[in-house]
């Protein structure tokens, strides 16, 4: 019995590493191909998660994708994928600056681009959410429904903008800062919604079961700024001390570990998802600029190039473009990107306009605020686990995702062509 529970967990990690072997090389291709048509890395990591599941490699190779991806347990690489993840969240949180939300230059087109790239997506997505849900969704609560696609129409991508504004090079540019601040107060609103709609579904709706989730998050908050924020940074000091110039000495690496894993398991216990965890560690060490640093160096590329295919991968296992198999799914489905893209695009453009931008920074703004990438992905794949949008909305959200990050770096250059390479 023994030998042959050996033998299964051997058979086990076999499939598993032929799985990582297949992703993390393929994400490579992807990112390589991506920069070299003027993408973003991201864009063909995403681009080759999504072609290694049923949409591509199981539609033209089924032989080959059952083996590959079904001939083991799918639990491993789903532990994976949310192990990537919250590392992802904390190197997410850690990287925000809070600077860009106090930027005094332009301030009344960062509100004002801020303000109108949550609330115009969010209404339309909340109005689109609740008229499809007896249609697309209707196992899932219409409300919880529709509070999803609408947070996921709200949603901007600030990683991805940052680098390509980097890759244009505006962001020390005043519409890079305007854009970057924009995102900034986007993030911050936008995963206070994801875990507000969160808990909200987790409750049922249930009044006191949410205002008992509520009260319990925001004790966990304030525990953690005002107690574990200040030990933190004790704590940090006192690994770095002697040190000498290494900012991440083994014992620090170690203890943020432990601590991210604990606020992990602590937000999974009030009722929230795992990934919000991480990125609490990560904003209450955010000023610590060395800190970032040498996270970035020792396990920023590690967690981009292995963990974060992973989740692309995992994303593209649960989307099948082939299910949307009818006219009107694929209406649905042209619906919905065309309402998303609208609304951040048209919003964020007239309330530049309205702050006195020019037309052709105002519609940089408008392109930058549409651009959604992984952020999209992490609210999808909550809302799918949570079991309030269907997988055919999950999928629509996807292409809407995919599109709106693709077209980013093509529009940029043809309203701003003194910014793009090369000119």
């Amino acid at each position: 019995m023994q030998e042959a529970g050996v033998h299964k967990a051997e058979a086990v990690l076999f499939f598993v590493l032929l799985q990582l072997c297949v992703i993390v090389l393929a994400a490579r291709v992807g990112s390589v191909l991506a920069r070299r048509w003027g993408q973003a890395a991201v864009v063909g990591e995403i681009v080759v998660g999504i072609l290694l599941g049923p949409s591509l490699l199981g539609w033209l190779a089924p032989g080959v994708f059952q083996y590959v991806f079904h001939s083991a347990p799918e639990e491993p690489m789903q532990v994976l994928s949310q192990l990537g993840l919250i590392l992802l969240m904390f190197q997410i949180g850690l990287e925000f600056d809070f600077g860009h939300l106090n930027e005094r230059r332009n301030r009344r087109a960062v509100l004002g681009v801020a303000v109108a790239s949550l609330v115009a997506p969010f209404g339309l997505g909340l109005a689109f959410g609740w008229f499809s849900a007896p249609v697309l969704s209707p196992k899932a609560d219409p409300m919880a429904s529709a509070l999803f696609v609408a947070t996921a129409f709200s949603i901007t991508a600030l990683p991805v903008m940052g680098r390509i504004l980097i890759e244009l090079g505006l962001a020390r540019n005043p519409l890079g800062v305007i854009a970057v601040s924009a995102a900034g107060i986007n993030d911050v609103v936008g995963w206070l919604l994801l875990m507000l709609v969160s808990m909200l579904a987790v409750a049922r709706f249930q009044g006191g079961a949410f205002v008992l989730n509520v009260a319990l998050v925001l004790g966990f908050a304030a525990l953690c700024w005002w107690g574990a924020r200040p030990l933190l940074k004790r704590l940090v000091r006192w690994a770095q001390r002697g040190a000498g110039d290494d900012a991440m000495p083994d014992h620090l690496l170690g203890l943020l570990i432990a601590v991210i894993f604990l606020a992990g398991m602590t937000t999974y216990r009030l009722g929230i998802f795992a990934i919000f965890g991480g990125f609490a560690m990560g904003v209450l060490l955010h000023d610590e600029r060395g800190l970032a640093d040498a996270w970035k160096q020792r396990m920023g590329q590690f967690v981009t190039v292995f963990f974060v295919p992973i989740f692309f991968t995992y994303t593209g296992l649960r989307t099948d473009v082939g299910g949307l198999d009818t006219p009107a799914l694929w209406g649905w489905c042209v619906l919905l990107v065309l309402l998303a893209t609208a609304a951040k695009f048209g919003a964020a453009y007239l309330a530049a306009r309205g702050a006195g931008q020019p037309r052709a920074e105002s519609l940089a703004l408008g392109i930058l605020m549409n651009t959604r990438g992984l952020m999209e992905l992490i609210v999808v794949n909550v809302g799918y686990d949570l079991g309030v949008i269907s997988r055919n909305v999950f999928t629509m959200l996807v292409v809407m995702a995919l599109f709106s990050t693709v077209i980013t770096s093509p529009l940029l250059r043809r309203c701003l062509p003194r910014f793009a390479p090369g000119s």
